[in-house]
C-alpha cells in the first residue's frame, strides 16, 4: 500500500491497526527509540559496558536497600525512594544519583511528611536485581558480582546511602560520677540480616569499628571512627 502511494492515515485506518504500530512497520521509529533507550543501560547496550558512574551507583544502591522500592507490575518499572521532607539535601542527592545511573527524569510525590523520589525506566530491574515481591527482610538479599565490585571500590558512598536511608548521626548522653558527657555516634537500623551484613563489611573496608546494640541495630561510637564516617556520611541535611 505504501509503495502504491496510499496515504499513511488511510493505511492504518484500512488495516484497523494503531497509528504507532503501522509507523513502526513503515519507518522503524519504535525500534530506533528502544535502541536509544537500551544504550542508556550498560547491560542492554551493544556492546555491554560497565557502570558509567560507579560512585553514584554505590550511593543509589545503598538508599534503595534502605528506603527504596522497585515496582515492576506496571507498564514501565518505577523506582521509588522515600525521603524525609526535613532533609531537602538528601532528596536532591537521591535524584542526582538516579539521573547519573541512567534515568531521563526524576519526579516527586509528597505525602505523610515524606517525598517519594521516583523515576520511571524499564531498565531499573537490570541495575537493581535485588527487587522482588515482599519486604526485603523477608527474602534473600545478595549482591551479584559486578555490584560487589562497585561496593568494594566505593564503600564510603555505599555506606552513605545506607545511613542516609536507615541511619542517623546522634549525640549520645551518659552520666558518670555526676558529670554528663555528650558525644556523637552513628546508628544504622535494618531488619534484614543480609543488608546489615553488607553494612558491616563496608565499614570494615573503611577501617571503622562497629558494635551491634541488638540484631537490628549497629552503632559506631569511637571518636576516631565517628570522624571517618563524618568524612563519608555526615549529618543528614
Amino acid at each position: 500500500m505504501k509503495s502504491a502511494g496510499v496515504p499513511f492515515t488511510e493505511i492504518y485506518r484500512t488495516l484497523g491497526l494503531s497509528r504507532n504500530t503501522v509507523a513502526c512497520w513503515l519507518y522503524s521509529s519504535r525500534s530506533k527509540i528502544n535502541s536509544d533507550r537500551d544504550q542508556r543501560c550498560p547491560f542492554c547496550a551493544r556492546p555491554p559496558r560497565s557502570i558509567g558512574h560507579p560512585a553514584d551507583y554505590a550511593y543509589l544502591l545503598g538508599i534503595y536497600l534502605g528506603d527504596g522500592h522497585l515496582l515492576t507490575t506496571g507498564r514501565v518499572p518505577v523506582l521509588k525512594v522515600a525521603c524525609d521532607l526535613r532533609y531537602p539535601g538528601l532528596i536532591e542527592e537521591a535524584g542526582r544519583a538516579m539521573l547519573a545511573c541512567g534515568a531521563r527524569t526524576v519526579g516527586h510525590q509528597h505525602r505523610d511528611g515524606r517525598d517519594d523520589v521516583r523515576s520511571f525506566w524499564r531498565h531499573w530491574p537490570c541495575l537493581l536485581p535485588q527487587h522482588g515481591p515482599g519486604k526485603k527482610h523477608e527474602r534473600l538479599i545478595r549482591l551479584v558480582e559486578w555490584q560487589s565490585e562497585v561496593v568494594d571500590a566505593f564503600p564510603g558512598r555505599f555506606v552513605r546511602g545506607l545511613f542516609h536511608s536507615d541511619g542517623c548521626r546522634t549525640r549520645n548522653k551518659i552520666v558518670r560520677g555526676g558529670t554528663t558527657y555528650l558525644y556523637p555516634r552513628y546508628q544504622f537500623v535494618n531488619k534484614s540480616a543480609d543488608i546489615m551484613q553488607l553494612c558491616r563489611e563496608s565499614l570494615d573496608r573503611l577501617g571503622v569499628e562497629w558494635r551491634m546494640c541488638r540484631p537490628t541495630m549497629l552503632s559506631v561510637a569511637r571518636r576516631v571512627d565517628v570522624a571517618v564516617l563524618d568524612q563519608h556520611v555526615g549529618p543528614k541535611y
